[in-house]
């Protein structure tokens, strides 16, 4: 069953400066158009009556002519600046919203809004742009629908009481219409909208995962499950076409009629000599100007339920409340020992992992294995307070013995302790050096030049350069490069613990001789290091290992 929502939801005006600002200010220039159709109106009616009636030629009455030109210039000006500046508004909201939408996901943790990867990915991109039409087109007219119709009513009511009446009679019909048309199309742009998602989530997982489906040799497997969301995603938005086309044609009609009605009754009274010739002019004049706001915005409607569903979808994510921050100030990782006590975890097919027991102990490497699916990430992302347990707990114990909840520390000065080196890398874009620098800034050219050199990442810079220009998350680099990149981070950065998830996944054997070197350098180095490991290689170079286990 669907919620009946206002035709501007009051939430993005309120917490979206942007859009506020286009709102207000669509309103003033919508008042500044009223203005300048009623100024027109009189002065067309003025110039047309003494033409006809006084035989007085248009050119006998300069000053008219000017405020004619004036109040047109004006109102083309006003339409202009709107037009021009709801682009931009479009943008900067979106903009913003997007931005908040991003900042808040990762602060739901991994299976908050974050967790729904490539739907929320999809939501951030491609579903948020639905506002662009909503704000650019829909709105406008919905405040000139509130500015231009009422006073132009106002003003016919001032200068013929039957075509007012007339005009209150017909007007409702236009949003009667409007209701009977969006009663058609209920539902259908939340559904176009979850079919886009859908479409690009699975494309998204898809390039995501076509490295292993090519290794695999089943590349070719999901594309007839993308076709058939293609052709749903094509037949959904065919059919809001249809109806959009089906509802402009019916508003314009109505329309037609609405001002047909009220230019029989002028003609008919100026036939039998019951009206003067000036105001009937005004009101022809007027009387589109009273439908054409709300014609617009029917026309439109369709602008706004995709722009609402976006919203509705954008602020689902906002309102989910991320975890609670502790107060606990976090304690120094170099001394203090990180604990999992009996941690199960809820996932799709039971508990991974289950009743988990860890003990991370400073200036050691821990090997943490396990199946695949046995929440070997899971139980890491407990550990680093970035996700809620279901059982047990994570704990730090400090080098005088206290032991504290990690739900009770303050969750950024536990992370600015940590290097955490994920199975694809999360790169900055700049250049190499840049890149590589920002794991520790002001770190001497030498540094950089000994950490490279330690991870492999020198063959990189002697083919490409230290200045070599590298996109979001190390566009421009091999999966391969990507990871020696991120290992050189990793050794590069100052934190005390160091989380590498399967540092091998994406390099050969010749290069997984230096990872297992750079966990020996960092453990030389007094670090705490915490590595995901599947190969045999990295289960031997650990001090301790872990296995986690999962319950069905």
């Amino acid at each position: 069953m669907s919620t009946r929502r206002a035709p501007v939801d009051p939430r993005l005006v309120r917490e979206v400066r942007a859009a506020r600002r286009h709102v207000l200010r669509t309103v003033v220039l919508g008042l500044v158009q009223t203005a300048c159709v009623i100024v027109t109106a009189l002065v067309i009616a003025r110039i047309g009556a003494q033409l006809l009636v006084a035989r007085e030629v248009p050119q006998d009455a300069p000053g008219l002519l000017l405020v004619l030109v004036a109040a047109l210039a004006l109102r083309a000006g006003a339409v202009l600046v709107e037009q021009r500046t709801a682009h931009r508004a479009a943008t900067d909201a979106i903009g913003e919203l997007r931005g908040r939408i991003v900042s808040h996901a990762a602060t739901l943790g991994p299976r908050g809004g974050a967790g729904r990867g490539a739907d929320l990915t999809s939501l951030a991109t491609t579903g948020v742009e639905q506002l662009r039409p909503y704000l650019v087109g829909y709105v406008p007219q919905l405040m000139l629908s509130v500015t231009v119709t009422p006073l132009c009513l106002l003003t016919i009511g001032i200068l013929d009481p039957l075509s007012a009446v007339i005009a209150v009679v017909t007007l409702p019909l236009v949003p009667l219409f409007m209701v009977l048309v969006g009663k058609l199309t209920v539902g259908r742009s939340e559904k176009l909208l979850a079919d886009m998602r859908a479409l690009w989530t699975q494309l998204l997982d898809l390039v995501d995962g076509l490295p292993t489906l090519r290794a695999l040799g089943r590349e070719r497997g999901p594309e007839t499950m993308v076709r058939a969301l293609g052709d749903r995603h094509r037949a959904s938005a065919m059919g809001s076409l249809r109806f959009a086309f089906l509802s402009s044609m019916v508003l314009e009609l109505l329309a037609t009629l609405c001002v047909a009605l009220i230019a029989v009754s002028i003609g008919m009274r100026l036939v039998y000599g019951e009206m003067d010739l000036a105001p009937a002019l005004a009101v022809l004049v007027l009387a589109p100007e009273v439908y054409q706001p709300l014609r617009n915005v029917g026309a439109q409607y369709h602008a706004s339920t995709d722009g609402l569903a976006a919203v509705s979808a954008s602020f689902a994510v906002l309102d989910e409340q991320p975890p609670a921050d502790g107060s606990a100030p976090a304690p120094d990782l170099r001394s203090a020992t990180l604990a999992l006590r009996g941690v199960s975890v809820r996932s799709r097919h039971g508990q991974a992992p289950s009743g988990a027991e860890l003990v991370l102990r400073p200036g050691r490497v821990l090997a943490l294995t396990g199946p695949s699916g046995a929440g070997k990430t899971t139980a890491v992302q407990v550990l680093l307070g970035l996700l809620e347990p279901d059982e047990g707990r994570a704990e730090v114990i400090e080098a005088d013995g206290s032991i504290t909840d990690v739900r009770e520390l303050e969750r950024r000065g536990l992370w600015d302790q940590v290097s955490l080196l994920p199975q694809r890398p999360v790169l900055p874009p700049g250049t190499l050096r840049e890149v590589l620098a920002s794991a520790r800034p002001g770190a001497p050219d030498a540094e950089l030049e000994r950490v490279a050199a330690a991870t492999g990442l020198d063959a990189v810079v002697a083919e490409r350069g230290w200045e070599a220009d590298l996109g979001r998350a190390g566009s421009g680099l091999s999966l391969g490069q990507r990871q020696r990149l991120a290992l050189a981070r990793a050794l590069l950065s100052p934190a005390p613990l160091v989380v590498l998830d399967e540092p091998t996944a994406h390099l050969d054997g010749a290069t997984e001789q230096v990872v297992l070197e750079l966990i020996r350098t960092l453990r030389a180095q007094g670090r705490t290091v915490l590595v995901i490991a599947h190969r045999s290689r990295l289960v031997e170079v650990a001090d301790d290992v872990t296995a986690v286990e999962v319950s069905r």
